[in-house]
């Protein structure tokens, strides 16, 4: 991480006094030791640092005031929603003032013609379902953490979830923000309508995590309820067979509001811990959801059924209420707190692959467990290939911490081998931060510090996260004319 600038903590107690001139509620600047010890971490609790101090804005006005005394003053600034991500994206810094966006918890507009709701960021994603599911309507992002984490974090991160394959991403259902600048300037972009013109400023924004600004309101897209959804369980005696079973069920047509893959560690630890009925005697375990009208969803389940037997498929259980229906899925959603109770410590690795290497991944993953000598267990969202191994470990004992770093980078480099990418939801962070050049060559990186720098020019905003090293403007000089002609001789010329 960047050394602390001396020259702002030396200025601590002034900087302190500003803030509770912009942000004077009682409480909204947080500045004593023990009560800054719950911002020290995110959900990769292995990384800790105490903040300079913490600030709780509750309006978009204070927010841009923050932001341009930060900007004016030369002092960094780390953004954080809920602190449940699992990348170190929002791990503070010695001389940074953190901004939590947790005041910021207010359905603002639910516009049913439209179908949009206007929330603001720290607004919990399920919240957003239950202030509309009244009317028989949802939101369809869904992470395993939808109770806890904001929808701020979720386009920090684009957030994904057990549904993501069928109805998308966050940026796939983010209709419009607003946000402010590190300059204190505030801007909206898109809005209600389905596209907007010029730039698509919003996708870059969604998933910047904190790089480029702070996002203070946000329109989603809400979704009807599907008529009907039932959800299957297929057991498989190997990996080998139940990632067949995947890839051929995608191959068929058939797209499924949910596709996930969880292996035997996985489904041993689920089962013990919420008794959802998973088989134990299968080595890979399928949770198919189809939904759509009755008749639909009858006839795909058939054909998945057809296509799982001939993958050879052990097992079949099809849900019959609603009740069996979200019993499959709370085992699926608390695998990782039930990996919790039989191990100490843990690291959720996030990598993507295509669906086709599913069984040569977790053939890998095995041949490093050995070589590191940790355990690890996979669920994972099988219908895009995306994957959370999780490697258990003791952090007590010493080097455990280190050898679960190495196997997790093991895992992502043979991600980026087999023609996958880094991360798919959990975002890059500092996790993955020094395994950025595994997939970008130094010309890519910097073109995307480019695009930073044009936002953020002194790099004042979530520093030490994404870029392994972050170059200033004058490194970064553009490529003449003259120097792409002598590079690429071949490239004709008018």
């Amino acid at each position: 991480m960047p050394e602390p600038d001396q020259s702002v903590l030396a200025r601590r107690k002034e900087i302190i006094a500003a803030m509770r001139a912009i942000v004077p509620a009682s409480g909204a600047v947080i500045a004593e030791e023990d009560a800054l010890r719950p911002y020290e971490c995110d959900g990769l609790m292995a990384y800790r640092q105490l903040p300079m101090i913490v600030v709780l804005p509750d309006n978009t006005r204070q927010v841009a005031a923050i932001l341009k005394y930060c900007h004016e003053n030369k002092i960094r600034v780390v953004p954080r929603g809920a602190g449940t991500g699992l990348s170190g994206g929002a791990l503070p810094m010695a001389d940074a003032i953190t901004i939590s966006m947790m005041k910021f918890n207010r359905v603002l507009d639910i516009d049913w013609d439209n179908r949009a709701c206007v929330v603001q960021p720290g607004v919990t994603n399920l919240g957003i379902t239950r202030a509309v599911e009244h009317r028989g309507f949802y939101y369809a992002p869904d992470p395993s953490s939808q109770i806890a984490c904001s929808i701020g974090g979720n386009i920090a991160e684009n957030s994904g979830g057990v549904h993501c394959l069928k109805y998308g991403l966050t940026t796939n259902n983010v209709l419009g923000i607003e946000m402010v600048t590190i300059e204190g300037d505030i801007l909206r972009l898109g809005g209600k309508g389905l596209d907007t013109p010029g730039y698509d400023l919003m996708g870059i924004i969604t998933g910047s995590e904190g790089l480029l600004g702070i996002v203070t309101e946000i329109t989603v897209r809400i979704l009807r309820k599907p008529e009907t959804a039932r959800a299957m369980l297929l057991g498989f005696p190997d990996n080998q067979s139940g990632g067949d079973c995947v890839a051929k069920i995608i191959a068929s047509g058939i797209i499924p509001g949910g596709l996930e893959m969880m292996d035997a560690p996985a489904i041993r630890a689920t089962e013990d811990f919420v008794h959802a009925g998973y088989p134990l005697d299968v080595e890979s375990l399928l949770l198919v959801e189809l939904d759509g009208p009755v008749i639909e969803v009858d006839h795909l389940i058939d054909r998945v059924g057809n296509i799982a037997q001939k993958c050879g498929a052990v097992y079949s259980r099809i849900s019959e209420s609603e009740e069996e229906r979200a019993l499959f899925w709370s085992g699926r959603k608390n695998a990782f707190p039930a990996i919790g109770r039989i191990s100490p410590d843990y690291i959720c690795m996030d990598g993507t692959i295509p669906r086709g290497r599913l069984s040569d991944v977790l053939t890998g993953m095995q041949v490093f467990s050995q070589r590191h000598g940790l355990r690890v267990a996979n669920v994972f969202h099988a219908g895009d290939g995306n994957l959370h191994p999780l490697i258990m470990f003791d952090a007590n004992q010493p080097g455990e911490l280190e050898r679960a770093e190495a196997f997790g980078a093991d895992i992502l480099k043979l991600c980026v081998e087999v023609g996958g990418c880094l991360s798919g939801e959990h975002g890059i962070g500092i996790e993955k931060r020094d395994l950025m050049p595994e997939m970008f060559t130094e010309d890519d990186l910097k073109h995307q510090e480019r695009l930073k720098l044009a936002f953020d020019e002194d790099q004042l905003l979530n520093p030490g996260k994404v870029f392994p090293v972050l170059h200033g403007c004058g490194e970064l000089k553009t490529l003449h004319a003259r120097a792409i002609a002598a590079k690429f001789p071949d490239i004709p010329r008018f």
